[in-house]
């Protein structure tokens, strides 16, 4: 309809600009968090997360399906650390007996997590791990 955004903004008393939206209004901050531009999410070689689960620590800064606290867990037989669930996925590291590993997910006969000191993310078969 021709002229309906003349007709808008005089029934509204605002003139309309052809935007969605207001530049000119404040963007909504949720504990000094704003929500405007690009994000930076962390490096997934020290964080874990992928759309479907995450850290819970990582709560504020990426967004999943579901959040979750890592279980303590003990390497009790050395394994390769990989990329993917899969053994013909690369191998990050090896992962030596008495190694640290923070479980997020274990599905499949593959825990996901952190691994070792220096808390690397990545897969390793579950009957590496106890605890």
């Amino acid at each position: 309809m021709k002229g309906s955004n003349e007709t808008s903004a005089r029934a509204t008393g605002s003139p309309r600009t052809g935007r969605s939206s207001d530049s000119s209004r404040p963007t909504r901050t949720v504990s000094g968090f704003a929500l405007s531009g690009r994000s930076s999410p962390p490096d997934p070689a020290s964080h874990a997360y992928r759309p479907d689960l995450a850290d819970v620590a990582l709560a504020g800064q990426v967004i999943a399906s579901h959040y979750a606290e890592p279980i303590d867990k003990i390497v009790i037989a050395n394994s390769p650390l990989r990329i993917a669930a899969s053994d013909e996925a690369e191998e990050l590291a090896e992962l030596e007996v008495d190694d640290p590993f923070s479980m997020l997910d274990d599905t499949l006969g593959w825990a996901w997590g952190y691994a070792g000191r220096d808390r690397r993310v990545g897969y390793v078969r579950s009957e590496a791990l106890s605890g």
